[in-house]
């Protein structure tokens, strides 16, 4: 417990100065500013009904702290009403701690709970967001107009028993912090993103969840601290406090704003990785996998992660992990379920796919041979269909897919990822090659490599049975690009690093404007689009430009109408799309080019996916 402590308090403190802390930043360091200036309104020679207030700071002068309020103009305080506003002023100054303490608390029961409670509610699963990004704007529009602000911390002065007021708002903006707050994913918190999903939450769970966010506040302290010292030692800000407070409230308003809109996605993916790989080193490590499959439940991942992809002769990798989860079987005897167990003597490679994959259907060729050489042999494929889209979890499409894509061989609907998970599987497409005692051998990931694969393939065989005959080693001709092609580039707003232009407006029809020239490997809209999570919908006049560099250009499209294709300005053919979702070839040629393709789309049609060969 010790060790999962403390690599997740070291997964927050990288995460904590990664790019992703960007939004939170400014709302930080003003909270801290706003703390080194509170100055509350004096109302006559009374007393506040909760507890005296005071100027942390005379009017520039360096003044000591004074009660507003407390005695008549010139009279000295009381040694009772100094210590008073000794201790009220230091309330004051842990307002830092008190945004940090909301903050590690909110992450830390929603992020784990968060799925559980929207659900056993009925609400969406965006509502704490938007709950969070309400209570950040309530607490800047309660800096511009102070009564708001002293509605909006009234309950927690009262639980406070009459504490200053700053402390209790500091808690609450950090709560809504704690909600907004988007950290950069890594396995820890994969880890924590997994437990939250499956609704276990152990108490490992709950120190690592604790811990990360406790290390991600650490350098969030840090901006809230130097706020506070840069506002307490700037004369002209504890002139105007009043003035401070409202240009600070403005900025957690507009703040609020910007996340809600996405509007820094585009700085984010500006700034380099400069985390990544200390992120990589500390959460990639044996010791880490070890701690986070104990949190997860998955174990599996220590013994296949000593098997390298790279190896050129069989491996010990382990037990093999089951095949669990399963929504529905194809391919098989009365669609009943395969196990692991039950195959064993037999050699079994388990192929994770998903049918509108391009690199899942080059190589599926090879996997598709295979079976029709050594089946008879003693050769069982098994196909985990692990979804990459919505549309590839029904059933119905991954029917047709298989039998337009001549997939034969028995294929299991890994639709909740649980089979993914056990293989701590992390690409499409990936093969685990099982001997015929049940453990792993070897593994490959991505396309290429098929004759070693096949050859290792034989030797299990004959090992199993050294008296079978085998056939002449398949002849499939090897499609693999070998020259350098443009990545694989979704149209959705979960993933737009290829995406050149104005930034995007979420599940809403907007008109957009391509650039005059479009960089190498991106890709830009130009009229109406409706830009969702993993899909973009064609409006009127759509037009889509990528500058691409490939042999083959295929593209995910679904819903009814026609697509225009130009190349470097040249009309080539129009693509009729109708039906389910699938993947329709947009350019092929013998060389690999870079060229500017243009597609017109007619309105409803449904873009997903580019990729290349």
């Amino acid at each position: 417990m010790v060790t999962l402590a403390f690599i997740g308090f070291l997964a927050g403190l990288v995460t904590g100065i990664s790019p992703c802390i960007l939004p939170v930043v400014p709302v930080i360091f003003a909270a801290g500013a706003a703390s080194g200036i509170d100055e509350p309104p004096v109302v006559g020679n009374e007393h506040r009904a909760v507890e005296p207030e005071l100027v942390s700071v005379g009017a520039g002068e360096g003044y000591g702290p004074s009660l507003i309020g407390a005695t008549g103009e010139g009279e000295t305080p009381s040694v009772a009403e100094t210590e008073l506003a000794e201790k009220i002023e230091r309330r004051r100054r842990r307002r830092p701690f008190a945004i940090v303490t909301g903050l590690v608390i909110s992450f830390s029961v929603f992020t784990l709970i968060g799925t559980w409670l929207l659900s056993l509610l009925g609400l969406p699963q965006d509502a704490l967001r938007w709950i969070g990004l309400v209570i950040l704007g309530l607490v800047g529009i309660g800096l511009i107009f102070p009564v708001v602000g002293d509605l909006l911390e009234r309950p927690f002065v009262k639980v406070a028993r009459g504490k200053q007021r700053s402390q209790g708002g500091g808690f609450v903006l950090g709560l809504s912090l704690g909600l907004v707050f988007v950290p950069c994913a890594g396995p820890v918190l994969a880890a924590i993103t997994v437990v939250s999903a499956t609704h276990r939450f152990g108490f490992s769970a709950f120190v690592l969840t604790f811990f990360f966010a406790l290390g991600v506040a650490v350098p969030l302290l840090v901006f809230a601290l130097l706020g506070q010292r840069l506002a307490g030692h700037m004369g002209l800000v504890r002139t105007r406090a009043s003035v401070a407070r409202k240009v600070i409230g403005v900025v957690l308003v507009v703040t609020a704003l910007v996340i809600a809109l996405n509007l820094t996605d585009g700085l984010q993916r500006a700034l380099p990785g400069y985390t990544d790989t200390l992120q990589t080193h500390l959460e990639g490590s044996n010791e880490a996998k070890q701690a986070l499959g104990g949190v997860t439940g998955n174990n599996s991942g220590g013994a296949l992660s000593t098997c390298s992809p790279t190896s050129t002769t069989l491996q010990e990798c382990g037990e093999a992990p089951k095949i669990a989860g399963i929504s529905q079987w194809l391919n098989t005897p009365g669609d009943k379920p395969l196990s692991i167990s039950g195959l064993k003597g037999r050699v079994v490679l388990i192929d994770f796919w998903t049918y509108s994959c391009i690199n899942c259907q080059r190589t599926l060729p090879h996997v598709e041979a295979w079976n029709r050489s050594y089946a008879k042999d003693g050769l069982t494929i098994i196909g985990v269909h692990t979804p990459e889209f919505a549309f590839e979890h029904v059933a119905s499409n991954v029917t047709q897919a298989a039998k337009q894509l001549g997939v034969v061989y028995p294929i299991a609907l890994d639709n909740d990822y649980t089979t993914w998970d056990n293989y701590d599987n992390e690409y499409w497409p990936a093969e685990y090659l099982i001997d015929a005692t049940g453990h792993v051998r070897h593994v490959d990931f991505g396309e290429g490599n098929y004759g070693q694969t096949e050859s290792l393939i034989r030797t299990l065989l004959k090992t199993a049975n050294p008296s079978v005959v085998l056939p002449q080693p398949t002849d499939v001709v090897d499609t693999t690009p070998t020259e350098e092609t443009t990545p694989e580039s979704y149209l959705g707003y979960q993933h737009l690093e290829n995406l050149e232009g104005e930034s995007v407006h979420e599940n809403e029809l907007t008109t957009y404007n391509a650039p005059a020239d479009v960089e190498p490997n991106e890709y830009a809209y130009n009229g109406q689009w409706d830009i969702a999570d993993e899909k973009s919908t064609a409006g009127a006049n759509a037009t889509l430009t990528l500058n691409f560099q490939a042999k083959d250009v295929y593209l995910v499209l679904g819903g009814s109408g026609t697509v225009g294709v130009s190349v470097d300005g040249r009309q080539t053919q129009t693509v009729t799309v109708a039906g389910e979702p699938k993947l329709y070839q947009l350019v092929g040629s013998s060389t690999t080019e870079q060229a500017l393709l243009s597609l017109s789309m007619s309105p409803g049609i449904q873009a997903y996916d580019f990729t290349f060969g």
